[in-house]
């Protein structure tokens, strides 16, 4: 049965559900293309497009000019039409449609945000904080370049301190191996053995970092507030995140000679293009060596 027999919303769903059973995308993402794709459908069935095969080029370019109309940044129109084009792709995959009426509509053109950052100094004034199990927390983030939701749900089965090693399961399920030094073997290694136990009180738990009843896990919300707690201490903007530590991990790791498709395997980037503003923020801190060294007056 062709596409063109079911209604919009209804392959919408489906694909929705593609994305949340065999790609494993998180809640919070799937929200986001629900949202998406579900503005998208909106303006399609008020244009009379109520099925996918209806849909042509310029009815999704006529769409996402209506998003600029409505005072949306280019980087938000980005997002959304990205949604559009993941969901007609699906749809050619399944030779449910011929064409894809979204793959030839420009994406708005992006200035480049660079990723802020923090030092390595500054870095090393948190791993200074007398807590173990926050410096564990703080080493993994930088050291490991592993996102929040990683650290708080990672297992002691996942972790080879003789090995130097982690396994880490990422975004969609997918597993990688990310080695780690001196530094955070260490850290990690007193935390496991000096605090962690004193944390548990005699309970069990499968994870690194344990919530405080029960088998469950440290939360996301309790880890931003470990990371903010130790910037306070260490003198550093109170606003500092797990997010900003991950970058300095990588931005690092460019400014010490690392190749790109290393830095993209060890953060679980599925796309090279996603590492690659990393050579930006090297080329930027290369241009401010060079002023500083060289200024113009």
């Amino acid at each position: 049965m062709g596409v063109e027999s079911y209604p919009l919303d209804s392959e919408i769903d489906r694909y929705l559900l593609h994305l949340r059973v065999e790609r494993g995308l998180s809640d919070n993402t799937l929200e986001a293309y629900s949202r998406d794709l579900g503005d998208f459908a909106g303006a399609m069935i008020e244009a009379g497009r109520q099925a996918a095969a209806a849909i042509g080029n310029e009815d999704v370019s006529r769409w996402v000019r209506s998003l600029a109309e409505a005072g949306l940044s280019p980087r938000s129109q980005a997002r959304m039409l990205v949604a559009v084009r993941g969901f007609f792709r699906r749809l050619v995959k399944e030779r449910a449609l011929e064409a894809d009426p979204a793959r030839l509509v420009p994406l708005p053109k992006l200035g480049k945000r660079l990723p802020e950052t923090v030092s390595e100094a500054q870095v090393r004034a948190m791993l200074a904080l007398p807590s173990l199990r926050d410096r564990a927390m703080i080493a993994l983030l930088y050291g490991a370049g592993l996102r929040v939701s990683e650290v708080v749900n990672l297992d002691l089965s996942a972790i080879h301190l003789e090995a130097g090693l982690i396994r880490v399961l990422g975004k969609g399920n997918k597993e990688r191996v990310v080695p780690i030094g001196g530094a955070v073997i260490e850290a990690v290694r007193a935390y496991l053995q000096e605090e962690r136990p004193k944390r548990l009180r005699g309970r069990t738990s499968d994870h690194v970092f344990p919530g405080r009843t029960g088998d469950g896990a440290f939360t996301r919300q309790a880890a931003f507030v470990v990371i903010r707690r130790a910037a306070r201490a260490a003198g550093l903007p109170k606003d500092l995140s797990p997010h900003k530590l991950r970058h300095a991990f990588a931005t690092h790791l460019v400014r010490g000679g690392a190749d790109l498709r290393s830095v993209q395997t060890m953060l679980g980037h599925a796309d090279l293009r996603t590492t690659e503003v990393y050579t930006h923020v090297d080329q930027e801190h290369l241009r401010r060596a060079y002023d500083r060294a060289h200024p113009r007056s």
